[in-house]
């Protein structure tokens, strides 16, 4: 019987696609499951047409609701057709007619490209293109090409190229594989690196034996990555209602190999850039995990803060259906855990108290230093390296720490903290750092609490709260799975793991492919960083770089507004958010994010004044389904949205003086936290999937003046 599947480009259309348009694709594949193949190009609703000009045969369009179309794979032989696209009638027919479908011979998958373009593109370059040992790719022979899945349509195109510009020019239009290995190569890997890291994965399950090109049918099997073979009724319904559910049955082969590997020897680690489906592979090896967790067994799943733990308790809900299975999972920030485990009843100090303690327990002892020095050196030495006497913290090394502390001041300073943690106490007071550390050392009296600890936003945690995480979980094999991200680090927290003896030597899998931004937002968000040194989580003494960071999508660029005064940016704002709305965009699907929670709540009431219904994101607060979400860059950790509009980016907002420790003070830590505030205006754009707007009244901010204006 004929069957309809569907292709990874066709799914990520999903959270475009209006309902009628979503119900036509649900009968267009009912169709198929219930006729032969001779009904369905008989069926007069379906319209399985052929298409004059066509320059492959292979693809055909398909009647989805009045004035749309699908385009499909239809094979000649074998009964399964593919949906690649979704699209208005006229642009359909446009877009189908200059396809053209093939079988790759390393990789034995489907590809489908844009040959029409490709073909009109590369005699225009090829006039242009200096001598060829001066091309992108001359250095790489047609041998190594071939053996990497680059077929000889796609090498000759690419033997015209000059520049890492010019392949993006081509690249929408090249079949995926061999795009993503040409990018590979254009960021300056070598072919044996891409050989592992792009072709080698893709091919777990491949024959030796000869590919016959023409068999669809068994190339449609072989791309499970990007085609979903969709058997039952409800299994459709669940991707098409919910979007998570459609990308689930996606993960790329590397993700896959990190995800659902059997067993890891020790603790184990994936890092990449925003968009690389961290989370994502985080969640399946929780789904992994649960399969093979024995009687009595559990799993915490944990992450920075309260908004985070919300967004994996959504997406675990999503991705494992048993709710038996899921309550063996707890999911809860690290200090929450820590809290339950010390179980006291002492309130958290808040942010705004700590300098005024500081500055009491200082009065006490005589220490003239300042309060911000003073709750710095606590929390990045004292409690960064678990010193526990006066004597340990005379002898320890200030690594990371800018300014200098005479040995003979040393005692002073204790007596300080001492005096600090001693009001605390009295007065029913902690700290949440000092909290993991007091729990930390309960648990390495009473043992262990879980079989596994999956940590999604490592790069944020502080190394008290990792050693809380390695005394919870056994030092076995699976015991912990990292997720992060040192390009999102937005705390000034830093850790090498290694010191805290979670070694993932030979267990560490980098994410290069971005699958949420498209590649024009990416670009201008990376620009913010670009030659900004960042300490990799494993170990602090080496650099982890967004060297062939790219992204899947492509799409329109960023805009920019530069507002005359704060009421007509937000005026701005109204606009931008209503032409989003007029295009189709659900109000869920677009977010606004500001540094500061008064310019968000003055976002909130532009927006809501103008009948446009918005909502402020709080603490555990979960996205709203029917209204424009705003919230802090900090709130905006973890979450994305079609279109994202970034707001008071201006000078004095970013960087805030005020989270920035003057130079003169600690000349180290001031750099530390002025690439935080970076990074933090890098972590607000790149939750944009399709649409960016960045806007600031006034003078800009000296990010975007020194990256991207």
């Amino acid at each position: 019987m004929p069957r309809l599947a569907f292709d990874i480009a066709f799914c990520a259309q999903l959270g475009k696609l209006q309902g009628s348009v979503k119900q036509g694709v649900f009968d267009a594949w009912e169709k198929f499951q219930d006729l032969t193949l001779e009904q369905l190009f008989k069926d007069p609703g379906l319209k399985l047409e052929s298409l004059k000009r066509a320059r492959d045969p292979h693809i055909r369009t398909i009647r989805i609701d009045q004035g749309t179309r699908g385009v499909v794979l239809a094979p000649e032989s074998g009964d399964t057709y593919v949906l690649l696209r979704v699209m208005p009638h006229d642009k359909a027919i446009a877009w189908a007619v200059k396809q053209k479908a093939s079988i790759n011979t390393v990789t034995q998958a489907v590809e489908i490209r844009d040959i029409a373009m490709l073909d009109e593109l590369t005699p225009a370059y090829e006039r242009i293109a200096p001598a060829r040992e001066e091309r992108l790719f001359a250095k790489f022979s047609d041998g190594d090409l071939s053996a990497l899945g680059v077929d000889g349509t796609t090498l000759r195109q690419a033997r015209v190229l000059t520049t890492p510009e010019q392949l993006e020019v081509f690249a929408p239009f090249f079949p995926q594989d061999q795009r993503e290995v040409l990018e590979y190569l254009a960021a300056g890997f070598t072919v044996e690196d891409v050989w592992r890291d792009v072709v080698a994965v893709n091919l777990a399950d491949r024959t030796a034996e000869p590919v016959d090109t023409t068999d669809y049918e068994t190339a449609i099997q072989r791309s499970r990555t990007r085609i979903a073979l969709v058997s039952a009724s409800d299994e459709l319904r669940d991707i098409l209602d919910k979007p998570f559910a459609a990308w689930r049955v996606f993960l790329h082969p590397s993700q896959q190999k990190v995800a659902y590997r059997a067993s890891y020897s020790g603790p184990a680690q994936v890092t990449g850039g925003p968009g690389t489906g961290k989370t994502v592979v985080a969640l399946h090896r929780v789904r992994h995990l649960l399969r093979h967790l024995r009687d009595g067994d559990r799993i915490l799943l944990t992450t920075y803060t309260n908004a985070l733990v919300a967004a994996l308790r959504s997406g675990l809900a999503d991705l494992v259906e048993d709710e038996t299975l899921r309550d063996r999972v707890d999911i809860m920030t690290v200090d929450a855990f820590a809290g339950r485990v010390v179980s006291t009843s002492r309130r958290p100090l808040r942010g705004d108290e700590e300098q005024g303690r500081w500055e009491q327990a200082a009065h006490a002892t005589g220490f003239t230093g300042t309060a911000q020095f003073l709750a710095q050196e606590y929390k990045h030495v004292i409690l960064a390296q678990n010193l526990r006497t006066c004597e340990e913290y005379e002898a320890a090394e200030r690594k990371g720490r800018g300014s200098a502390l005479p040995v003979r001041v040393r005692p002073l300073l204790w007596r300080t903290v001492e005096e600090f943690t001693g009001r605390l106490a009295a007065d029913g007071l902690r700290t949440y750092l000092g909290t993991c550390a007091e729990a930390a050392d309960l648990l390495d009296g009473s043992g262990p609490r879980y079989r596994h600890i999956v940590v999604d936003e490592a790069q944020d945690l502080h190394p008290a709260q990792w050693r809380l995480l390695r005394a919870a979980a056994p030092g076995r094999p699976d015991d912990l799975f990292i997720a992060g991200d040192p390009h999102q680090r937005i705390y000034d927290t830093k850790v090498s793991l290694k010191t805290i003896g979670i070694k993932v030597t030979g267990r560490s899998t980098k994410m290069r492919k971005n699958y949420r931004s498209t590649h024009e937002i990416l670009s201008w968000s990376t620009a913010l960083l670009h030659g900004r040194p960042f300490e990799e989580l494993a170990d602090d003494s080496r650099h982890e770089t967004l060297l062939g960071y790219r992204s899947a999508l492509h799409g329109q660029g960023p805009e920019t507004y530069a507002a005359q005064s704060q009421s007509a940016e937000l005026d701005a704002l109204v606009t931008r958010v209503r032409s989003w709305l007029d295009s189709g965009i659900p109000s869920a699907d677009i977010g606004v994010s500001a540094r500061f929670n008064k310019t968000c709540e003055q976002a909130a009431e532009a927006l809501t004044a103008a009948g446009v219904p918005a909502v402020r994101l709080r603490g555990d607060t979960e996205v709203a389904a029917d209204a424009v979400n705003i919230g802090t860059m900090h709130a905006f950790k973890g979450l994305e949205y079609r279109c994202v509009a970034v707001i008071g980016v201006h000078d004095g907002a970013l960087p805030f003086p005020k989270a920035v420790t003057p130079a003169d003070v600690d000349r180290l830590q001031h750099e530390t936290d002025l690439l935080a505030e970076r990074c933090l205006l890098f972590v607000a754009c790149t939750r944009a999937r399709d649409g960016l707007y960045v806007s600031w009244s006034g003078r800009p901010s000296r990010f975007l003046l020194e990256a991207v204006l």
